[in-house]
Parts: structure tokens; sequence; C-alpha cells
């Protein structure tokens, strides 16, 4: 079996301090988890999610036809390449260090991963990146934005987490991308699997090759609701407030780290990549109520992906680095 590794819960149960998901540890946004508590789970969600498309077209000021609700980012991503397979997409093109999902989708139909992003059908891009929280490529934006036969995808799910507001508002053109939207991680709601993405304009039929792909339902009403409650008001503001506090977190973190003599990547996101200047076990960090984020299986070996949490873990975390 091949076993896909990600931060968060695992075979153990959870911890005290998960460094490990990149949750928004502000959260969970109290809007949102009233919506999801209100929800009705007596009953199916219409099937075609007419309100919650609309609520969603409105919110990035697009058509409602370009809209796409999907079970998760990691559904998504699998419905998406099984649909450019089926099209005779036989190459993909992801960054060097990346979400493993992507590979794996593609792998599951003998595509070849070329390093050349100009022969690739398909290509992954993340802004900003995860694990490194960097901003996407400035020459592979281009390239793409040039080819329009390349069919691109702009993973957004760590854009909402972005500390520089500078660098979250400078992609401005995004037409000719998918974009892939799973906000739970920046509402602090991880266990609320729900996603969707935004199609390139002109591409209707790939929406309902899309569409036909997906099971009925892949949503529940308490996805419908978060997903619905993401798009107001008072939800954004929430996380306009909370990434002013994770970007203090983050502060502290980074000079935690520091201080224990870690090597420390750059980021514009809540979380970083970072190096210990020895080793350190996963069981030893268990023991303290800590999990890290091992990024190894983002090619990385040595390194962990950590994000900013509260004044209670960092304390448990400082204890547990010292020699």
């Amino acid at each position: 079996m091949n076993t896909r590794i990600h931060g968060g819960t695992d075979e153990h149960g959870p911890v005290p301090f998960d460094f490990s998901s990149n949750a928004n540890a502000v959260g969970p946004c109290p809007a949102v988890l009233n919506a999801v508590q209100q929800a009705d789970a007596l009953r199916y969600p219409d099937p075609n999610y007419t309100t919650l498309r609309a609520a969603l077209a409105r919110f990035h000021q697009v058509d409602e036809s370009r809209i796409v609700v999907a079970g998760s980012a990691s559904e998504f991503i699998q419905r998406l390449t099984t649909c450019q397979w089926r099209k005779g997409c036989s190459s993909y093109w992801v960054p060097q260090h990346a979400y493993g999902d992507y590979a794996h989708a593609a792998q599951v139909w003998d595509m070849e991963r070329v390093d050349d992003a100009n022969r690739a059908g398909l290509v992954w891009l993340c802004n900003p990146s995860s694990p490194l929280g960097q901003a996407e490529s400035p020459e592979i934006l281009k390239l793409v934005a040039n080819h329009p036969d390349v069919v691109a995808v702009l993973d957004c799910a760590y854009e909402p987490l972005c500390l520089d507001e500078q660098a979250r508002a400078s992609l401005q053109q995004r037409d000719h991308l998918w974009q892939l939207w799973s906000p739970n991680k920046a509402l602090g709601m991880t266990g609320i699997r729900g996603a969707y993405a935004i199609a390139p304009l002109g591409e209707s039929r790939a929406v309902c090759a899309l569409n036909s792909l997906a099971p009925s339902w892949p949503i529940g009403t308490h996805a419908q609701a978060m997903l619905q409650a993401w798009t107001l008001p008072e939800t954004q503001s929430w996380l306009a407030e909370s990434r002013g506090v994770l970007a203090q977190w983050k502060l502290d973190l980074l000079d935690c780290l520091h201080e224990n003599g870690w090597e420390i990547q750059p980021s514009i996101a809540s979380f970083v990549c970072a190096r210990a200047p020895r080793e350190i076990g996963e069981v030893h960090l268990r023991v303290h109520g800590i999990k890290l984020r091992d990024a190894t299986s983002f090619g990385l070996p040595g390194w962990w992906r950590l994000c900013a949490q509260g004044p209670q873990a960092m304390a448990a975390l400082s204890k547990a680095l010292q020699p």
C-alpha cells in the first residue's frame, strides 16, 4: 500500500500541541463554527449546491458556472488529474518541494514527471508553497500565462495564511489558471473536509467533465455550511485579525528555534521549515505532547515544518528542544 504522509492526527491519536498540520491556531473561526453546528444533518444538501456556488461566485466575483465543488483539495487533485489523463495528458510538473498528492495522483495514471514545465501537460503551483511557505516562482507563473495549452492549477490553500500583505495581493491575473481553495486550514477546522475550484475562463467543457467524474453529493451539509460561511464579511474580518496574531506567534516560534540553534528557511506564511542542530526524534517530541511535520516526504530530509502556535504550545516546544 502506498502510504501518503500528512500532518495532523495519526494512528497514535491527536497531541496537545500540534505544529504539524498548518491549521490556523487562532481558530476555530466562531462564525464558521456556529454555521457548522447549526447545519441540518438530517437532510441531503442540494445536489447542485446552487446557493453555495452562487455565494462563492459573488465572493470571488466570477460567474457561478466556473465554480466546482470538491470533497477536499486532495479529492479535486485526484479528479482533475484523472480528467486530464482521459484527455490524453501524459506528463506533469510539480515544484521540487511540494505536496505529495500532486505526484501521487499523476502516478496512478503512469504520467511522466518532467523537469521542464514547458514540456508538461499539467502543472501544479502553490502560493505560498508548502512546505517552505515561499512565493511561487515568477518565471513559472509567466510560463503558464504564455502557454494557454498547458493546464495549470494554483493551489490557494495557504494564501489566506500568507502574512505578507503585499505578497498575498500580488497575484492578480488568475483567469488562465484553475484556482483550488480549501479554507478549512485558514479557519482552524481541518476536520471538516470541503473545497472548491474556480475554472479558468472558457473552460465550460472541462467543468462539465469534472462534474461528471464527481460522486453525487461530494460534500455534506457541514462542509457546505463551512464553505458558505467562509464568504461572510465577519469571517474575513476574523481571518484578517488572526493573521496579526499569527504574525506575532511566528516571531515567537522563530526566536525559539534560533535560540536552540535551528537553521530556518525564509517563509511568508504562518509556518516555516527548519533543521535541528542535532537529531530529534518524533517519540521524544510526543512525550512532550508535540508533533512536528517531518519534511522528508517533501524532499527535505532532516528538515521539519512547524506552524505558528500560541504561548502554551510554545512553552512546551521550548522545553522539548532543550538539550
